[in-house]
């Protein structure tokens, strides 16, 4: 399957050039006179839809027949997904006779949702658009609604023929013919019989999956999942026992012409996402799911822009939304989780976790997400006990469990249990011999304990040579030379280490330990006053203090440590 031409490039322009929240210099002459306006504009700056469309509300209520207003209202309401609202406020656009492309999409929505597509036929003759693109398939699709699928299936082929735009065309026609039973006709699509052929999506293979199992061919559709998604996908490994005792898939991608609809939204939506502004995706995704709302695939994916624009509560509100019954629930609680990260709720996360852990315990990264909260809370004892669910669960080995066995690694070691710590550390390196981050972590540890100084060297060595701009990595670096007593050597990269990361207040504190070593004195003192700025864990700016009142060599002491090398005899070293 062969990747079109990025969509983003041929809708975005035209998107974002009345989808953005930007007002318009109508609106902007009204700053002074209204608090709800001005109150909204930043909701709006914010992508704070909630209060934007309360806001708006507000502005219209004073000023009914302002066409800014009612637009910007639009878009917030479809942001925080009041569909009906945007709907009620659209029409009041149209009794002002103005022109807007949202308010058109929001029109045509509605009218595709009521099945009126002899209506939605009439409304684009009209000159109602979403998009040229989004236009055409929309009208093959009311087509389809009103039984002319010769008709339908030429608009299709338009599109197809369109450059750039092959795969969109014939994957909708594909759709299209299956929904009307024509499977044949569908399977030579996606098969690249009849063009094409398509691009790997994930809906795309449900699709061509469900197809296949219509015409009788479980095996190759079972081949097909082996040979693209392989395994660990719960909804297609579902998908491929039903396959395997002989069930017949029933056809679930596009059942309506208003499926067809939400599908156009959703392929726009999925092909613009990371692309263009996040509040024109989100406007395909958010009427994707009013024609659908059970459609898990544009629940998550408004979700997740959500989250991106730190709207986490808007976000934590859709993910629920997604079906306990639904294949996609799982990964929708794990999204909802880490919003709740995000929004301050952590209790609330673990417990969600919790029970999903609970109702699937033989899945390893819900464990694995558990593990990683408690440790982002420093409950330890916790994650690792979570991390050893996840381990326990793995049904093969393979490279990709580095990662848990890593953090496994990390957690066991603030627990001071080091020997479980260091055997963690050292499956993940047999599973991923050059991994940086274990490397760094494990060379670290060995450089904290004073031992295994050439091995631990050696490892960091390699990470640094994996990731050269990585500060915290350049900070083991040089603290390894430091360690081994290679002085000048040592400030050289722990002065790029800080370059790297200024703000981090170890390795600020290290830079000074390595100027006090090579007799930089009152550099060394600027250094420890500067991490002692950057908030440093008290056990460490303690330290610090410490240092700056009595000076390393005195602290050393203190500690029963080593006492530095002397300049020279650290030079003579290297």
């Amino acid at each position: 399957m062969t990747r079109p031409r990025p969509i983003h490039r041929l809708l975005a322009p035209v998107l974002a050039a009345t989808f953005g929240l930007a007002l318009t210099a109508a609106a902007e002459a009204r700053d002074g006179l209204a608090g709800p306006y001005l109150a909204a504009r930043l909701a709006s700056q914010n992508a704070d839809y909630a209060s934007a469309a309360d806001f708006f509300t507000r502005a219209i209520a004073a000023d009914p027949t302002n066409a800014a207003f009612l637009q910007d209202a639009i878009i917030a309401e479809v942001g925080r997904g009041a569909m009906d609202r945007a709907i009620l406020k659209a029409q009041l656009l149209d009794q002002l006779d103005a022109k807007s492309q949202i308010a058109d999409m929001v029109v045509l929505t509605d009218l595709a949702q009521r099945g009126d597509f002899a209506g939605a036929i009439a409304a684009l003759d009209a000159g109602r658009s979403s998009g040229a693109l989004v236009d055409q398939l929309y009208r093959a699709w009311a087509l389809v609604g009103q039984g002319q699928m010769s008709d339908a299936t030429a608009q299709f082929d338009a599109v197809a023929a369109s450059r750039g735009l092959q795969s969109f065309g014939l994957y909708h026609k594909a759709l299209a013919l299956a929904a009307a039973g024509d499977f044949e006709g569908a399977e030579q699509i996606f098969s690249g019989e009849a063009g094409g052929p398509l691009r790997a999506t994930r809906r795309g293979i449900v699709a061509h999956v469900e197809i296949l199992s219509q015409l009788e061919r479980n095996s190759t559709a079972i081949e097909l999942i082996d040979k693209i998604v392989g395994t660990g996908d719960a909804e297609f490994s579902a998908m491929r026992d039903r396959l395997a005792a002989g069930e017949t898939l029933p056809f679930t991608v596009v059942t309506s012409p208003g499926d067809g609809v939400a599908e156009v939204y959703l392929t726009v939506a999925s092909a613009m996402q990371g692309d263009a502004a996040d509040i024109n995706t989100l406007a395909f995704a958010r009427m994707a799911e009013y024609l659908r709302p059970k459609d898990a695939e544009a629940i998550l994916l408004g979700a997740q822009i959500l989250e991106a624009q730190g709207q986490y509560d808007l976000a934590i509100e859709t993910y629920a939304r997604v079906e306990r019954s639904d294949p996609a629930f799982a990964m929708a609680e794990l999204g909802r989780a880490d919003a709740l990260i995000s929004a301050g709720q952590t209790e609330a996360a673990i417990e969600a976790l919790r029970q999903l852990a609970r109702a699937e315990p033989d899945r390893p990264d819900i464990w694995s997400a558990l593990g990683d909260t408690f440790r982002r809370e420093e409950r330890y004892a916790e994650a690792a006990r979570a991390y050893d669910a996840a381990i326990a669960s793995f049904k093969t080995t393979n490279e990709a469990q580095w990662p848990v066995y890593y953090t496994r690694g990390i957690a066991n070691e603030r627990e001071k249990n080091w020997d479980a710590a260091e055997a963690d550390f050292r499956k993940a390196l047999e599973l991923k011999p050059d991994q940086p981050q274990v490397l760094n972590y494990l060379g670290y540890s060995y450089l904290e304990m004073n031992t295994r100084l050439d091995e631990a060297m050696g490892m960091i060595e390699r990470a640094v040579a994996a990731r050269p701009d990585d500060g915290a990595i350049v900070d083991s670096l040089g603290w390894a030379l430091y360690r081994m007593g290679r002085y000048p050597d040592s400030v050289t990269q722990m002065e790029q280490a800080v370059e790297l990361m200024p703000v981090d207040p170890v390795i600020n504190d290290h830079l000074g330990d390595v100027y006090w070593a090579v007799g930089r004195k009152r550099e060394a003192e600027f250094q420890w006053r500067r991490a002692l700025s950057f908030d440093p864990e008290e056990k460490e700016a303690v330290r610090i203090r410490r240092k700056l009142e009595a000076g390393l060599d005195a602290v050393l002491e203190e500690e029963g440590a080593p006492p530095l090398k002397s300049v020279d005899a650290a030079a003579a070293n290297h």
